[in-house]
């Protein structure tokens, strides 16, 4: 009974300090707005001029000591909004497509850093990218850094990929394998489209600031993810300058 008696009396001197600790800052603010008054009275009829500013400055630090808090409230809710914003653009995966669509079409335009997919002739989706590092020309040998252009389907699908999941390209054909023989160079191969490295997923969408591969297509992990579920293998894929 004791035990709660004492809880209860300090319950009570914790909302009377509470209450008290309002009504001080509503005290302050109204006294700040009775000093301002005073002062501008008293510059008029010149008395007590002196007397006012010091009321004024004495209240000033209690209004300014509340003002700051909520400033620090806001400012600490508008870098969590930011935050959430940020995240939010890097990994939504605008306009899903449903559970069973699958396409037959893939078209890549390297110059508009874009990939769009279809049915049936009819446009399904469209999805940025990134490209090799050097993404103007066709892919020419192993190592120039560049993106294939022309025909080709995917072959083959890993989903033990380094970048997430990827979907082979079948690259090089034997016209790219002829005329890179003929410079007595090897076409390479590998050209995939994938995601991010694995343990940097956290990238999302600002992978596509810069070209960044060895040659393949990037996407966001999402956005691969969603290309892999509506890809059969054998899908024809068109890469144009």
């Amino acid at each position: 009974m004791k035990i709660l008696l004492v809880m209860d009396w300090r319950l009570t001197r914790v909302r009377k300090a509470t209450r008290g600790r309002v009504a001080l800052h509503k005290l302050a603010q109204k006294l700040e707005v009775s000093a301002l008054i005073f002062a501008l009275r008293a510059r008029r009829g010149g008395k007590c001029f002196g007397s006012a500013r010091r009321l004024r400055i004495a209240f000033s630090p209690l209004v300014k000591y509340h003002a700051g808090g909520v400033s620090k409230v806001i400012l600490a809710a508008f870098i969590v909004i930011c935050i959430l914003a940020l995240y939010f653009y890097a990994h939504y995966n605008w306009h899903p497509l449903p559970v069973g669509t699958t396409i037959d079409r893939i078209l890549v335009e390297k110059s508009a850093k874009r990939l769009s997919i279809f049915r049936d002739g009819n446009q399904v989706k469209r999805y940025r990218i990134a490209l090799g590092r050097n993404p103007v020309g066709a892919k020419q040998e192993e190592g120039d850094m560049k993106t294939p252009e022309g025909i080709y389907e995917i072959d083959n699908r890993n989903a033990q990929s380094s970048f997430h999941l990827a979907l082979h390209i079948s690259y090089p054909s034997d016209e790219d394998n002829g005329q890179a023989a003929a410079r007595g160079v090897s076409a390479g191969s590998d050209i995939m489209i994938h995601g991010i490295q694995n343990g940097r997923g956290w990238i999302g969408a600002f992978h596509r600031w810069k070209n960044w591969t060895a040659g393949c297509i990037a996407l966001t992990d999402e956005e691969i993810e969603e290309l892999w579920r509506v890809t059969p293998k054998g899908t024809t894929i068109e890469i144009r300058p």
